[in-house]
């Protein structure tokens, strides 16, 4: 005999990219500081699930995997969903897939972006609203979803590395060091490799240098590596979980990395972080939010940036000004010793 009992709660979806599920979790640290006796699952696409781990305020991480059978997947997820009687859903997303999901959900709230095709059935519409001009950042346009219970005040994005991620990384952190993640899954975003190479080479000694990434940037970071000819510089990408990269990032003296996912790592992980904005600009709403936060982008006045709200594969004009203009000296500035001596 079955006796499942569903226990209503809420259901947040994010099931884009890992910096967006980052950026989402700030929607979990809200709901949990107003509403503490709260339910709240989070649904991801499969492979950023263990983001989550260890989160103390998820009650359940839902899966889709998009991948294979994605269509089968989400019919299997949507009766999934409606069996447990969910009181709030709140869509993240304005895609129609996910859209799907939220109209079918069977939830009494249903809360999502007006953009989303479907938002004709949610409850509650919430314009999304990217202007240069009267910048939001992206944690605050989440945060117009849930105001209605949760009130105005905005939480920050946080992982939550466990002490067994923390005893990985250790051997790490004997000495000095920053982190580079020198790669973007779009080119325009990415920082040049012989870019990263000549600020590695003006680091100080002192200093050991960590490149992160994942297992698909491990070529890419060798490249650097190589090229770079310093012994202090160790590849990590593909070597550490997500969790381990943020433990790793908490510790060290700065991170230098690019307007992709492990900004937000930082930024949930309240550690100190430099960003570089190539073809995307800050004021589309995705800068650093820790206490110890730097913004790197041209000094230079050019017409086609930005280029688009995204990146792209190629520089449209060719000449890709927005990244090879950026001065060396801009990235040492930030570096903590340099700044004082250089």
């Amino acid at each position: 005999m079955n006796n499942f009992v569903p226990v209503p709660g809420i259901l947040i979806i994010q099931t884009a990219f890992i910096g967006d599920v980052v950026l989402a979790t700030s929607l979990v640290e809200k709901i949990h500081s107003t509403h503490p006796a709260e339910s709240i699952d989070f649904l991801v696409r499969k492979g950023n699930e263990s983001l989550l781990a260890n989160n103390p305020f998820i009650r359940e991480v839902l899966i889709w995997d998009k991948k294979k059978d994605k269509n089968k997947n989400l019919i299997s997820l949507v009766g999934k969903i409606r069996k447990k009687k969910y009181e709030r859903v709140i869509n993240v997303q304005r895609f129609f897939s996910t859209g799907l999901i939220t109209a079918l959900s069977g939830a009494k709230e249903k809360a999502g972006f007006d953009k989303n095709p479907l938002s004709i059935f949610f409850t509650r519409k919430i314009q999304h609203i990217i202007n240069p001009f009267e910048p939001k950042h992206e944690i605050e346009r989440n945060q117009l979803l849930i105001e209605d219970f949760t009130g105005k005040t905005v939480s920050m994005p946080r992982l939550y590395p466990s002490q067994t991620d923390f005893e990985f990384i250790r051997s790490y952190t004997n000495h000095p060091f920053i982190t580079i993640s020198p790669t973007s899954v779009w080119f325009t975003k990415q920082y040049p490799a012989s870019k990263w190479i000549e600020f590695i080479q003006s680091i100080p000694a002192n200093y050991y240098i960590m490149l992160l990434g994942g297992p698909d940037n491990t070529d890419a970071c060798d490249h650097i590596l190589r090229e770079a000819n310093r012994p202090e510089v160790q590849n990590l990408a593909g070597k550490l979980s997500f969790l381990q990269s943020a433990a790793l990032m908490s510790k060290a003296s700065m991170n230098y990395v690019n307007d992709s996912a492990p900004l937000h790592f930082c930024s949930a992980m309240n550690a100190p972080v430099t960003a570089i904005f190539c073809s995307t600009i800050p004021g589309f709403g995705y800068t650093p939010l820790s206490q110890e936060s730097f913004i790197v982008e041209t000094s230079e006045m050019l017409d086609c940036r930005p280029c688009g709200l995204h990146g792209r594969k190629t520089c449209p004009m060719g000449h890709f000004k927005c990244a090879l203009t950026i001065k060396n000296e801009q990235l040492l500035a930030t570096l903590p010793s340099y700044a004082i001596s250089g």
